[in-house]
């Protein structure tokens, strides 16, 4: 199984980025997919998730508003619009997906997922 992310860059404060993960080797269509972020020196943390049985999206209090977490169970793949980006919003934004079907209260934990995209770098700059 692989996630292959993309879409990271260099943006200014107040600019949008659009990541992509590809998933590969099974399919996710009914487990939460999602996107955590690593900043230097930081814990990774959680920013987004889509959980698929329940159709349902969450988000990180620091993201929410301006992040917009998407899916496309066809392809396999689930995306994470990125608008307002501010500067601490700079960090390593990794894709996720769970072999398990994931409680409310389990959502937001790292170590409840399984498999882990290579990570993606985001800049923003003042």
């Amino acid at each position: 199984v692989q996630l292959q992310a993309s879409g990271g860059g260099s943006v200014q404060a107040g600019g949008s980025l659009r990541l992509s993960c590809a998933a590969s080797g099974r399919t996710f269509r009914s487990h939460p997919m999602g996107w955590f972020r690593q900043a230097p020196g930081k814990e990774r943390e959680f920013v987004a998730v889509h959980r698929r049985t329940a159709g349902a999206t969450y988000y990180a209090d620091s993201v929410k508003g301006r992040f917009t977490i998407s899916r496309d169970s066809a392809k396999n793949m689930v995306y994470l619009q990125m608008n307002r980006l501010k500067p601490e919003d700079t960090a390593v934004y990794y894709c996720a997906a769970s072999s398990g079907l994931l409680i409310v209260s389990e959502i937001r934990r790292k170590d409840n997922y399984d498999y882990w995209g290579q990570g993606t770098q985001v800049t923003v700059s003042s």
